[in-house]
Order: structure tokens, then C-alpha cells, then sequence
């Protein structure tokens, strides 16, 4: 057989090296822990081969901001019953607003209808604060879930800050849900309040949701109050709990003042879940203090992220990248938000975003580059995409097909991550 020679696709050029994140953080260690790497391979055995030290590290460099103290970073002796940063308490909100910047918009917004809409930091905030004032009016409290029935629009990051500024538990579901799907996941977390949409637009086509609204608050006890993300104040919700406007508590004249509930680092921050291919869907959490520490670790490192950079990943909120999406604001990202179908009115739409907005990090599915080939689209024929500096691949294993494709028809010097997964 035939031996066939790999295909060199991108190398990092030199500058883009010495600057990295990753690059930062081996210098940081050689000047404060008098630890020398001279490859990444190095660098990935010692954190494995000293585990402790490696993430006590991490809490170090990204200066995690924390009440009381632990006595070491890792207790037990085995899986599950291992303990991190046992003493410590945190939270994650707080660490997205600490980057709280008028540089540079928060969010960047579009939808299949409107153009591109800014969010300033102090708008996020502000929208932020109020929300919070209404859930603690409504005796929200640490450790209680709030359920969100919303497409990937401002709304839910609002909502999602709101929540975990609590120290309560966020979970959320795509309004291309079923009912009963939206049922099965809910129904086993027993939110107190779902904030929820009554219709969205998706391929060009309006679909209203206020039938499912009323059939998931009737089958679930536990909620009970209702803030809703409406398109007409015609669309009344036909339910004995009481239903709030959330455009009448985010836009209203609170003076209300952001703060942060600093919780145990194991304290659950979200409720995902399994996709229900075996019995109903499986809830999944990640605590609080981990998935804080992850998300720096990976998108400083791993995505080299950078303060001010447009970060874009094309989800629902129903899919764990859009709560990977969210830890770019840990970086002091902005973030990019799109709403519709990636192939309305064509598979251009997302390219064209990517130029509109200057982005510089796109993220997306295999799938989604694979009908792209297919399409026969030349996105840098088309679009002017020289702030893009990364595109990464998940769901599913990225082909070679995928990649010759992104260097051919996308742009030469880019850097494509495939994290499969998703």
C-alpha cells in the first residue's frame, strides 16, 4: 500500500506564538512557580503527573475571586467522591462582569429579520440588575432553578446572569422543542420560574409558541411565575400564574445595583441533559467553582482567547455550546449571538455575519461545513473575513473533505480546531 504524506494545513506563525495566551501563562509559571517548558507536550505531563499544582495554578494566574479558604485543592480518594477547593466559595457572574469594559460591546446581536444590534456592557449590567431585583422579589433563592423556553437571543444570557448572580440554578431549553420534551427535562428540576418566549422565527417562518407555554406551566407545579419574552402583547398566556413582561422589568427605571452570592465551588451553576434516547432525558450539572476554572483554562488556552475579540458559536440554547459561548465573556470577550437558521435565506448567512460583525473566533458544527461544501459556496469570494482568526468544528468529527474545504474556500491562513464532541 501506498504511503501517503500528511498535508501540512496551518502553522502558527512565530508572533502568534509568543503572544499566545498559553505562551503567557509558561512564562508566569517559570517567573512564579520556577517551572521551565520548552514544548506544550511538556507542559501537558505536568499538569497531569501534579494535578493539584497544576489547577492551584489556573486559580492563581486568572485570580479567582473567592471568600473563605481551603487547606488543599483536592480531597478523596476516588471518583465521585473527590472534593476541590473544599472551603471556598464563588461566583461566576461576577467573574463575567469584572471585565466590564466601555472599549468594546458585551453582545452582538442578529436575528433572520433585524440587523446586527449592539448590547454595551453597561446595558448588559444595568438589564442584568433589574432582572435579579425581580427574581428576588419573586423569593428566588440560592440553590432554586430557573427554566428558560428561549432561541439564542440576548434575553437568555440576561436571564442566565440574572440567575447564577443568585446563586440559582439555570436550565434552559430551544423553542424547536416539543412539549413534551421540554416536559421530561423540567419537569424533574422543579423550576420556580420559566422565562419563556411565545414565538420565534426560524427559515423565514413565524411559529407560535403560547399553546406550549401554557401546556409545560400546567404540567409542571413547581413554577410559579411566568416571565415572558413576547412578539405581541395580543399573545395572552391562558394560565392562573401570574405572568410577567420581560421587556417591563428590563427596561424599566430600577435603580437596582448588581451583586454577586458567592456560593460553595460545588454548588451546582446549570442543569443540562442527555438527549433521551433511553428513557427520559438524564440531568447533568456542572458545579459552580469547576466549570469556572474549565472554561478559563480552555478558551484562554485552548481557543486563545483575547479581551475585546467577537466570539461567535452558532447554537441553540438547548445545546452545551451555547453555555461554552457564554464563558467568552470570562475572557472579556464579545460575544455573538445569531437567531434563525444557518442555510435562510442561504448558507451564506453566517459568512456574511462573520464580515458584518468582524468576527474573529467562528464556531460551528461539522454538518453545518460539510453543506457548505456540498452548497458549493466560496465564502471568501464573497465576504471580507480578514478579522477571522479561528474556526472551530464540534458535534461530530470533522472529515478531511471539511478541512481542504475551510483552507480552499473559507481562508489560508485560519486556524481550524475540530473538538468533535459537543
Amino acid at each position: 500500500m501506498k504511503q501517503v504524506t500528511p498535508q501540512m494545513l496551518w502553522k502558527p506563525e512565530k508572533e502568534m506564538m509568543e503572544s499566545s495566551n498559553l505562551s503567557q501563562y509558561m512564562n508566569w509559571l517559570k517567573q512564579n512557580r520556577g517551572l521551565s517548558f520548552d514544548t506544550y507536550d511538556q507542559l501537558w505531563k505536568w499538569s497531569t503527573d501534579h494535578i493539584e499544582d497544576f489547577w492551584q495554578s489556573i486559580w492563581d494566574y486568572f485570580d479567582v475571586i473567592s471568600d473563605g479558604t481551603h487547606q488543599s485543592v483536592l480531597t478523596g480518594s476516588q471518583m465521585p467522591y473527590y472534593k476541590w477547593f473544599e472551603g471556598r466559595s464563588l461566583n461566576y457572574a461576577e467573574h463575567v462582569f469584572r471585565n466590564s469594559t466601555q472599549d468594546y460591546p458585551a453582545l452582538l446581536y442578529k436575528s433572520e429579520d433585524s440587523p446586527i444590534q449592539e448590547l454595551s456592557w453597561k446595558e448588559l449590567e444595568t438589564n442584568t440588575a433589574n432582572l435579579q431585583a425581580k427574581l428576588i422579589a419573586l423569593g428566588i433563592e440560592e440553590g432554586d432553578r430557573i427554566a428558560a423556553y428561549l432561541p439564542c437571543i440576548p434575553e437568555a444570557t440576561i436571564g442566565f446572569l440574572a440567575t447564577n448572580s443568585l446563586g440559582a440554578i439555570w436550565s434552559s431549553c430551544s423553542p424547536d422543542f416539543g412539549t413534551q420534551s421540554i416536559i421530561d427535562r423540567f419537569a424533574q428540576i422543579e423550576p420556580k420560574v420559566l422565562i419563556a418566549t411565545d414565538s420565534y422565527q426560524y427559515g423565514g417562518k413565524q411559529f407560535n409558541k403560547k399553546n406550549v407555554v401554557e401546556e409545560v406551566v400546567k404540567a409542571i407545579p413547581s413554577i410559579h411565575t411566568v416571565i415572558l419574552v413576547t412578539t405581541s402583547k395580543n399573545n395572552v398566556l391562558s394560565i392562573p400564574q401570574p405572568v410577567i413582561q420581560f421587556n417591563d422589568i428590563v427596561d424599566g427605571n430600577s435603580t437596582s445595583k448588581l451583586t454577586f452570592k458567592r456560593i460553595p465551588f460545588s454548588s451546582p451553576i446549570w442543569i443540562l441533559y442527555s438527549s433521551g434516547t433511553t428513557g427520559l432525558p438524564k440531568p447533568i450539572t456542572h458545579s459552580q467553582g469547576g466549570i469556572l476554572l474549565e472554561q478559563l483554562k480552555f478558551l484562554a488556552f485552548h481557543k486563545n482567547q483575547k479581551p475585546g475579540e467577537r466570539s461567535f458559536w452558532f447554537t441553540t440554547t438547548g445545546w452545551m455550546m451555547w453555555n461554552h459561548l457564554m464563558g467568552s465573556f470570562l475572557c472579556g470577550a464579545t460575544v455573538v449571538l445569531y437567531d434563525g437558521s444557518p442555510a435562510y435565506p442561504n448558507l451564506n448567512v453566517l459568512w456574511k455575519l462573520a464580515q458584518d460583525s468582524g468576527m474573529n473566533q467562528f464556531g460551528t458544527s461539522a454538518g453545518f461545513i460539510m453543506a457548505c461544501l456540498k452548497a458549493g459556496i466560496n465564502p471568501k469570494d464573497e465576504f471580507d473575513l480578514s478579522n477571522l482568526k479561528f474556526v472551530g468544528s464540534t458535534g461530530s468529527t470533522l472529515p478531511p473533505e471539511g478541512f481542504n474545504w475551510i483552507y480552499q474556500y473559507v481562508k489560508k491562513d485560519v486556524w481550524l480546531a475540530s473538538v468533535s464532541g459537543g
